[in-house]
């Protein structure tokens, strides 16, 4: 081991007169000391266990940036599928509003037109304007067998004669001293009369409503000018007073 020393200590030059300061001539003594000690084995084991150190930090280090590239990968994922589903959520949800707002849309439009269809049951017009009255309701007369059994609206000839109430046609035809009749049965049994008409525009069965268009005033059958003959009567047969039966209605003959 001396002679190694010695040897080490020739081959870099030591020596009382050497620039080399103690420490850098102490280590170059450890360095010699230790490549005569070891041999190539041994100095191979030292460089293989280095190699293998720096690999195996190589693949650690590869394996946390997989991890985290990974991890990357899996929050992205992760984004993207809870932005497509908020997006379907969105979707269903603009789907389910624009649903409800049609049904009550519809459901508004039903309401609507049953409130129209209970108020055209009820709603009463005046079956022709510009009219004057010339006869009513027990009036007696030459052109009448008994006491008048209606009231008289005189108008020109060709006047469009409306239903005063929704009811249905039982009558349509020519009825001898009245003329062209047309009869109107309403929802509470009674039925309208509207006589002397020029020409009638509706059949039996048909189903009316206020202010539809039954004819035109006229003066055919038992009439001395154009006028129409108005009736009411409750029971179908009996008449009554016109006048009051129009202003109960809400209507000012």
């Amino acid at each position: 081991m001396t002679a190694a020393l010695a040897a080490a200590a020739g081959a870099v030059g030591f020596s009382h007169s050497s620039l080399a300061s103690p420490t850098q001539a102490n280590s170059a003594v450890n360095i010699a000391a230790l490549n005569a000690t070891m041999g190539k084995a041994e100095l191979s084991a030292v460089t293989t266990a280095r190699i293998e150190r720096r690999q195996l930090a190589t693949r650690d280090s590869s394996r946390v940036q997989l991890t985290q590239t990974t991890q990357v990968k899996k929050q992205a994922a992760a984004d993207r599928t809870a932005k497509a589903r908020a997006a379907k959520l969105n979707a269903y949800r603009k789907v389910t509003q624009t649903r409800a707002a049609a049904l009550a849309r519809a459901k508004a439009a039903a309401e609507k037109a049953e409130l129209l269809k209970l108020q055209s049951a009820t709603r009463a017009e005046m079956m022709l304007t510009g009219y004057r009255i010339t006869a009513t309701f027990g009036q007696g007369g030459k052109r009448w067998s008994r006491n008048h059994t209606g009231c008289d609206f005189a108008a020109d000839q060709g006047t469009r004669i409306g239903a005063v109430m929704k009811g249905e046609v039982i009558q349509a035809e020519y009825a001898g001293a009245y003329g062209n009749q047309v009869k109107v049965r309403h929802k509470d049994g009674t039925v309208t009369s509207y006589s002397h008409m020029s020409s009638f525009s509706v059949s039996v069965g048909d189903l009316v409503y206020a202010g539809d268009k039954l004819g035109e005033v006229g003066s055919t059958g038992n009439s001395t000018g154009p006028h129409l003959h108005f009736e009411v009567m409750p029971d179908g047969e009996s008449p009554i007073n016109p006048l009051p039966w129009l202003r109960k209605h809400g209507l000012n003959p």
